[in-house]
This record gives structure tokens, sequence and C-alpha cells, in this order.
């Protein structure tokens, strides 16, 4: 890596390049530990960071990521390394989105071409990956707590007799999005940190989390913004005082003490000060010269130290700056023009159409007939497509922060004051709130519409925001209602008998992406039954039976095709060509198969009677979840209670999922219609 042979300044990107040569940077090539930046000047540390800023805009623009956090936080990373000793002293990044910068100077920086990809970086820190990334995140508002017990951990070990290393003695370091401070964790964290040696806060305050930051605490945040003037003011007078011979450093203790003082009167102590700790800043996150100066300084604290840094979202790349909820995550991307937005039209091009979109818009149709239906999104407006509610019906648009938990149990509040909450999160967000949906939402029976998107695998971000639990966290809970559509037409239908025909709690699940148009009009042809809950495809004297829902119905259906070409095992007079399944010869015509797509898979004992009257001894189910406590798990128990004369094979995942394309996890966890119809062939 370089610099490059030419430079290119335009559409807002200064950077390097030469786009057929090697991508070579001067600074960043000296670079691969930490140990190797504290080699560097304060001029050098500058110009390192803006090599990292361009590595960073040239790898992401190529494998896709997360953007704007990582722009936004170069400096600050490049300074935390300079001053403290990783991984000796531990780091631990709020969510993780942001670490890239950490990891390119933490010895991965070659490994980039594999960011979040099958085998590859991960998109989040992971302890696995390396001894530098001290905890492994994914969610929003864990820092602190995992910080403070890391911290503790510390105390315990320099204060046991027995302990073999009396010199241990780390500072543990927690850097943590303003964005994240509307989650309620960060607070009961707070609440346990008195005392907490060697612990150090790093506010890293760009005003934004995914979407803007709402709610009090973003206000009191600003607020504190304010008092910059007062610490360039306190700075300057105690670097003169400490130049006085002899008696300086007893001038800087009494102006300290002063200034807490006069502070405190003339602004009010702040909340993290009054919560035990030292309270530094605000700093300019993009000066190196005054981070590493606020830095050295919370090293010399004995409290623990709050630092509040203020950055901007998607530094040095225009495009990222002006528009930072667009790039926040973004896909491969040309750097010139820059991306092409999903929640925009760009250049012409229609909007692309998804699960989520279809979902954004039927809500707000559902929301102009009904004027008690409300929206309440825990700060993914943008993300699950509320963003158009929000402008046509902003009295009833609620968007509550990172607060999964609170969102539903202030939806069941909405709900008790005679409302109709439709709650919108993401799969891998909504099992956060389990105990509230448990306790304050399904044991009251109170009538809130859960609308779960990125039900499945996900994708690039990993095992961290896989959609695959929902069903099964879900499925022992009373009196809650689950539908899965494949179709947005199902999904339409689904949403109207939540909101206006059932008046218990109800989660409406759908994944990431668009529909399969020409595979569902397949399906609703070939249907024999025509209601909501399930499609019923039919074959006399069938000898298998598979049951599925949601969008692993293709491969399911595809399997069912393939099975359908297969003679029975004892004909005689069949043609001997294997088939693509290897075993069994192929026939034309031959229709052995039954094939049910759920739509209701909770409660699903109503497809019981149809699973008993079918000919079918052969039971598969296909399920894109976690298989223990899932919807074939639940099937397969009551067909052995039953004792029906039925065997039962489950296809569905048994363990967490790590990062690439949804067709390669497809077909990873064994969902590919070739390897499922050899299994069957090989068990019955």
């Amino acid at each position: 890596m370089g610099i490059r042979s030419q430079s290119l300044m335009k559409k807002g990107v200064v950077m390097n390049y030469n786009r057929d040569g090697d991508i070579k940077f001067k600074i960043l090539d000296t670079v691969n530990y930490p140990e190797d930046i504290k080699k560097l000047n304060i001029s050098e540390l500058a110009g390192l960071s803006q090599d990292i800023r361009d590595f960073l805009i040239w790898n992401i623009s190529q494998t896709g990521g997360h953007l704007g956090s990582n722009l936004g936080i170069v400096e600050l990373t490049v300074a935390m390394h300079y001053i403290f000793d990783s991984p000796k002293d531990k780091i631990i990044w709020d969510v993780g989105h942001q670490s890239y910068v950490h990891k390119i100077i933490t010895g991965r920086k070659d490994k980039f071409s594999g960011l979040r990809k099958k085998g590859g970086l991960s998109g989040f820190t992971k302890t696995s990956e390396s001894e530098h990334d001290s905890f492994g995140a994914g969610h929003s508002s864990t820092a602190l707590s995992a910080a403070i017990g890391i911290a503790q951990a510390n105390i315990l070990d320099k204060n046991n007799k027995n302990s073999a290393d009396k010199t241990n003695n780390f500072y543990t370091i927690a850097v943590v999005g303003d964005g994240s401070f509307t989650g309620g964790l960060v607070y009961e964290a707070l609440n346990n940190s008195k005392n907490c040696k060697n612990l150090i806060v790093i506010l890293n305050d760009n005003e934004m989390s995914i979407s803007k930051n709402v709610g009090t605490m973003s206000d009191y945040l600003a607020n504190i913004r304010t008092t910059k003037k007062y610490f360039s003011f306190r700075n300057r007078v105690k670097n003169i005082l400490s130049a006085i011979p002899l008696i300086g450093k007893l001038f800087v203790g009494f102006f300290q003490l002063i200034t807490r003082m006069l502070r405190r009167s003339l602004y009010n102590a702040t909340f993290f000060e009054q919560m035990g700790f030292d309270f530094l800043g605000p700093v300019d996150g993009h000066n190196i010269k005054n981070l590493l100066a606020v830095l050295n300084e919370a090293k010399t604290r004995k409290n623990p130290v709050f630092i509040h840094v203020k950055t901007q979202k998607g530094r040095g790349y225009k495009k990222a700056e002006s528009s930072s909820v667009e790039y926040h995550s973004v896909g491969r991307f040309d750097i010139d023009e820059g991306i092409e937005s999903e929640s925009a039209n760009l250049n012409g091009k229609e909007k692309i159409y998804s699960f989520a979109l279809n979902f954004g818009n039927k809500i707000c149709e559902a929301a102009e007939e009904n004027k008690k239906i409300c929206a309440i999104t825990a700060a993914m407006a943008e993300g699950t497509e509320l963003a158009l509610f929000r402008e046509k019906f902003p009295e009833r648009f609620f968007d509550v922060g990172i607060a999964e938990g609170h969102a539903a149990v202030f939806s069941a509040g909405l709900a008790v004051g005679g409302y109709i909450p439709v709650y919108a999160v993401y799969s891998t967000f909504f099992q956060r709130a389990y105990d509230q949906i448990l306790h304050d939402v399904a044991l009251q029976n109170i009538h809130v519409v859960f609308c779960v998107d990125r039900a499945g695998l996900v994708g690039e971000d990993g095992a961290t925001h896989h959609g695959m639990f929902d069903v099964a966290f879900l499925n022992h809970i009373p009196n809650i209602t689950i539908f899965s559509p494949f179709s947005y037409q199902e999904f339409n239908e689904s949403f109207d008998y939540a909101v206006n025909k059932i008046n218990l709690p109800v989660v409406i699940r759908y994944p990431k992406g668009k529909e399969n148009e020409e595979f569902n009009n397949k399906l609703l042809e070939l249907n024999s039954e025509n209601n909501l809950d399930y499609i019923y495809i039919k074959n006399n004297n069938a000898k298998y039976l598979i049951i599925t829902y949601g969008r692993i119905s293709k491969i399911a259906f595809e399997v069912y095709e393939k099975l359908n070409q297969i003679v029975g095992r004892d004909d005689p007079g069949a043609q001997q060509t294997p088939t693509a399944c290897g075993r069994h010869p192929l026939s034309k015509g031959g229709e052995i198969t039954d094939f049910i797509k759920l739509n209701k898979i909770k409660p699903v004992e109503y497809i019981f009677p149809e699973i008993l009257k079918s000919d079918a001894e052969n039971i598969i189910l296909i399920e894109e979840g976690i298989e223990h406590g899932g919807v074939s798990e639940i099937i397969a128990a009551y067909l052995s209670k039953t004792n029906a004369n039925k065997t039962v094979k489950i296809f569905a995942i048994n363990n967490f999922v790590e990062q690439g394309e949804v067709g390669e996890l497809f077909d990873m966890c064994g969902f590919d219609a070739e390897k499922i119809c050899d299994k069957i062939m090989e068990d019955f």
C-alpha cells in the first residue's frame, strides 16, 4: 500500500490513488501495530490519519461496510493507540461498527479486502479475531458495562494476595457514541461505576446514531458542548501556572479546586460528575494535539474519567459529511459518484422496492383510514422505512432512541390508552426487549403489533445481526400470534388482520430485501386452499410432506419439485437414470410430495390435523431459523407425542452463523435443494 501516483481531488474526495496501480500510503505503510504509532511525531500522526481516511474510503468502496462512523473516529483512535498500550490496556468499542481504524492499526490492515466477507474480517469487534479486541460487540450501549467489569477484575487482581502478577495495572477505556446514551444499559452501568479505578469513558459525540439522535439526553449533551470556551481557558491558565518553578504544582492544585467550584456555580455539575467521574472536554476529536493532551490528563486522575470528544461523522468525504444517515452503512460504491441510496430516487432510478418499503407504504395507507394507528421505532426510522410515516403523521410517530425494551412497554402504554401501536424493529434488536415483550405485553394480552424486519440471515453484518432467534424466543410466550409472509400480498393481508381483526399481541416478521414475484405467483397458482394461515399443495398418495415458511420457502419448493421427479423405490419399471439427488430414477409426472407453506407460524397447532390427514409418512421441515425452539421442533414434538406413524427430518440452523453473502450462508447452513434432496433419500 502507499502514495498513489496521482492525486484525485474532486467530488469531495482528497486522496492519492491510481486506479490501475497499487494502492500506497507514505505513513500508513510503516504502521502495522500500535507500537509503530508511538515512533511518530504529531505532524506524522496527522499524516497517518489522512492515510487511514483514504484507506477507509477506498477499501469500503470495494467491500461495503460502515463508512461514516469510521471516518469520524480516525484521529481519536490514533491518539488512543499512541497514549495507551493495547492489548495490555483494554479498549472497548460500543457496538463495534466504528472499530475499523482500530483494526487497521492492530495488525489487520492487509486483511481489509475480506471485510464482512465469509471467512474474512468481521465488521464488528471480535475477541477470536485479535487480542486487541478486548470485548466483542454488535449491539449498542454495552461497552460501559463490559469496561466496568474488566476494570473491577483488574482491581481484584491487584488486591489478591495470591495473585501471581502484583504489577498488573492497566487502563480500561470505553468508547461510547452519543447515540448509545439513549440506551438504558448505559445508565445501569454508570450507577455501578463508583470508585472504579483506571476507568476512562470517551463519549464520541457526532450528534448521530444511525438516525438523528432524539430525546432529553441528546439535548443535555448538546448543552454541555457550550462549555468549550471554559475548558480552553482553564487549560491555558493551568499551563502557565505549571511553568512557575517550585510552587507551580501547588498553584495548579489550588486553581483546579477553584475552577471546579466556579464551573459548578456557573454551569452546574454535569450529570457525569454527579455519578463520580472527573469530566474533561469537550475536545475537538480531529485535533491530534488536543486529543493527546486530554488523554494524558485522564491518565493522571484518581477518579474514573469521562471525556467528551466532539467528532464529525463522515469526516473527509463530503458526500458522507452531508448525508450521514445514507453513509452510515453502505454497499460497494463509486468514490466519485457516491452511493445509490435505497431511500431516495437518484439519477432518475426507481427506489428499490423491498419488504421494508412495502411495510412503510402499507402503514401509511392504513394510518390514513385509521387515526388510532401509531408508529414506534428505536432509532431506526430510515432503516425500517418509517420516514414517510414521520413526515405524514408526525404527531403519531415516536422515535424513542436506542431503547428497544422501553419501546415495547411504551407501545403497550399507547395500546392501553386506546391506540394501535405498530412497533417496527429489526429482529436482531427485537431480542433486546424480551422481558418487556413477555411481561408487559403478552402477560397482559395487550394489542401491540410488532413488525420485525431482517428476519432470517442478513448477510455481511454477521452473527450479531442475523434474525434467526426471534421465532424460538417468542414460541414459548403465550398469547402472541406470529405471521411470516413470503410475499407483499401476504404481508399486507397479515397487517390488516393484525391491526383490525385481532386484539392480541401480533408479530409480523419479514426478511431483508424483496419478494420473489415469479415464485410467489407459481405458488399461488398451485395453492389448494384459500386462507391467510397457509398454502397447501396436495397430491394423492404422497410419500413426503414438506412444511416450511418465509423466504426459505423457495428452496423448500425446489426440493418439492425434485422429489416429485422421483419414482417410488419399489417401482421395477422405472428408468434407471440417476436424479439430481444421485439416488433414484426419474419419471415424468410423478407426484409423491405434499407441500405446506405456513404464514401463521404461532400458534401452529391449527396445522396438526392437516399433517395427520396427509398420506405422507415422511415429514420434512425446512426452517430459516434456529432449530431448538423453532416451528419445526414444535411440530416434531407433537408428532412424537401422538405416536403418529410418521418419520420427521428437520433442516434448520443449529449454531451461530458468521458473515458472508446470503447465498453463501444458505449453502453453509445446508439450505441447498440438491443437498437436502440427497439427505432425504439417504435417511428415508
